[in-house]
């Protein structure tokens, strides 16, 4: 059955290279859509490139042909920019005001009355990634749906935890024991282990015997942990996944590093307490760089005063209170002389990481799941010869509008790299913030 799908700005600005998601079904672009993304195209921020980047590439395929006729896309179908299916008349018996969402709406709608006469009508769907937007269009009876192809896991699938449990004979636990080491294949699984994925066994017998193994960087072998037992800077891990996230972040033969879970686990603690660690004590890296996307949760306050240090500082709070308890400061303004004493201890916004090549530094990216895929590589990309990034996050607390729990930059990474022995991944579980912190992540 062939469709027509009716793309909303937002689906455009979320990911520009949407045009070409839809298989051999037609692409409609309405004019309206054309004129927001022009709105959007000088802003300095990812929206704005996506806008830029829509824009060149509906020019490059003006030369296919003119556009509000039709032009055959690589794989099939046509993408149209249209111009003469803008009647409100129909919208306007449900929603009299003349808005751009409900003058998308009447494009969807005009295409879906036109369809009905004939004999194998095509099916109209309206996709965006506007909730009321989508609502409306069901009031309206048109086939509505969310952008899902730039998810990197799809419905149902569970995003990878870095982790897993087995039941097994008591024997087998007790040969790891023995022999420090137990290869894969004893396990006789039917689910793939990936490189550095923490794996506990325990007693289907039901006893109390278990052990906490890693998976070797060649996916062969089941390895104890080797970093995680002693205090880092004061911090001791408090549950199986700290130990695992602390088995991550002080490995030297691990460059790329992931910390997933709820607000209140430790993810941004510990990885400060291993970057002092190995700039601090172990001189391994030359510094210790701490960044995070500047995006605000609710209203934003605005332009603030002040030098660049002033201006960032209401957005860096949350590592300088995780840096003060490391410290153990006393007073207000303590930790800024202890920073700028040691020097080699560096807290910016994201903006000033792009363009940068970092060689021999421990970066920690925090608040990662508010960046965009391509704001990930190019984070990434810049990290140079004998650096360590950490990218720390939440993908269920996203404050990026065109981002969801399966779209954003963060889990992308995840999910692309878990196969490589270069990197690791673990989700932290268990909060340990506080009693009220846990379940209020829990409840609420």
């Amino acid at each position: 059955m062939s469709k027509i799908f009716v793309l909303d700005t937002n689906v455009l600005l979320h990911d520009p290279n949407a045009i070409f998601a839809f298989a051999t079904h037609d692409v409609i672009i309405p004019a309206i859509v054309l004129e927001e993304i022009d709105s959007k195209k000088r802003n300095a921020d990812e929206i704005g490139r996506n806008a830029r980047t829509v824009s060149r590439l509906l020019d490059s395929l003006r030369e296919l042909g003119h556009l509000h006729s039709g032009v055959t896309l690589p794989h099939g179908g046509k993408l149209k920019v249209e111009l003469n299916h803008r009647s409100f008349a129909k919208v306007q018996e449900m929603f009299d005001e003349i808005t751009n969402d409900n003058r998308l709406l009447a494009v969807a709608l005009n295409y879906h009355m036109e369809q009905q006469p004939l004999e194998q009508p095509a099916v109209v769907v309206l996709v965006s990634k506007d909730v009321l937007v989508r609502i409306k269009a069901d009031v309206l009876g048109l086939h509505t749906e969310d952008y899902l192809s730039d998810r990197t896991v799809q419905s149902g699938e569970q995003l990878y935890a870095g982790q897993l449990t087995f039941f097994v004979h008591p024997s087998i636990i007790d040969e790891f024991y023995t022999y420090r080491v137990l290869l894969v294949k004893r396990l006789a699984l039917n689910t793939k282990l990936y490189p550095h994925e923490f794996v506990i066994l325990k007693d289907e017998m039901g006893s109390s015997k278990s052990a906490l193994t890693k998976v070797s960087a060649d996916g062969n072998k089941l390895e104890p942990l080797h970093f995680s037992s002693d205090p880092v800077w004061g911090i001791t891990a408090r549950n199986a996944q700290q130990r695992m996230a602390f088995e991550l972040l002080l490995n030297d033969d691990i460059p790329l590093v992931t910390l997933s879970g709820k607000a209140g686990t430790g993810k941004t603690l510990l990885t400060l307490a291993a970057g002092l660690l190995k700039v601090e004590d172990e001189h391994k890296y030359k510094k210790l760089v701490i960044a995070r996307p500047v995006v605000p949760m609710g209203k934003d306050i605005g332009y603030l005063p002040g030098e660049k240090e002033e201006k960032l500082r209401p957005w860096m709070q949350p590592i300088y209170d995780n840096l003060e308890y490391l410290f153990d400061t006393k007073k207000s303004g303590d930790i800024e002389k202890i920073l700028l004493g040691m020097g080699n201890i560096q807290v910016e916004a994201l903006t000033y990481i792009r363009g940068r090549s970092i060689p021999g530094q421990f970066i920690i990216i925090d608040e990662a799941q508010n960046l965009s895929k391509h704001e990930v590589k190019t984070i990434v990309t810049r990290v140079g010869e004998g650096s360590k990034i950490v990218l720390l996050g939440d993908p269920e607390q996203i404050d990026h509008p065109y981002l969801d729990s399966a779209s954003n930059g963060l889990t992308y990474l995840i999910e692309r790299f878990k196969q490589e022995s270069i990197s690791g991944h673990i989700t932290l579980e268990k909060g340990e913030r506080s009693r009220l912190a846990q379940l209020a992540a829990d409840l609420l």
